[in-house]
């Protein structure tokens, strides 16, 4: 089974960058549809965007044109490259293995969530 470990986050100003890593322990990383969530203050975690075993990815219109997700399956990681982030980008954001349903209905494999990593953006 993957087990995944969220990395990257920090303090940024409105307009800045980061790159949020999800490195994956087990053999079966590359087989495996990666979705990356936000959970703001209080609330349930999000979908921001996600990318399939294939390497297409699909990110939510809040983050279309600053968010890209991409994976390099022989480190076993994926990546979140936040551009022009605004303070409402802020939460802690986790990653997950998921499967996606032909509805588009996204649910999360694994129970086991890591411990997520901060990003807050603020002047």
């Amino acid at each position: 089974q993957v087990q995944l470990e969220e990395s990257g986050g920090g303090t940024v100003q409105p307009g800045g960058s980061l790159r949020l890593s999800c490195a994956a322990s087990g053999r079966t990383f590359d087989l495996n549809t990666i979705a990356w969530y936000r959970a703001g203050s209080g609330n349930e975690p999000d979908v921001v965007g996600y990318i399939t075993s294939s390497g297409r990815t699909t990110v939510s219109e809040s983050v279309k044109g600053r968010f890209a997700i991409s994976r390099d399956n022989a480190k076993k990681t994926a990546y979140l490259q936040m551009n022009s982030l605004k303070p409402e980008d802020t939460g802690v954001y986790y990653c997950n293995s998921v499967s996606v349903s032909p509805a588009g209905i996204i649910t999360a494999v694994l129970n086991s969530w890591g411990r997520g990593t901060q990003v807050t953006v603020v002047f």
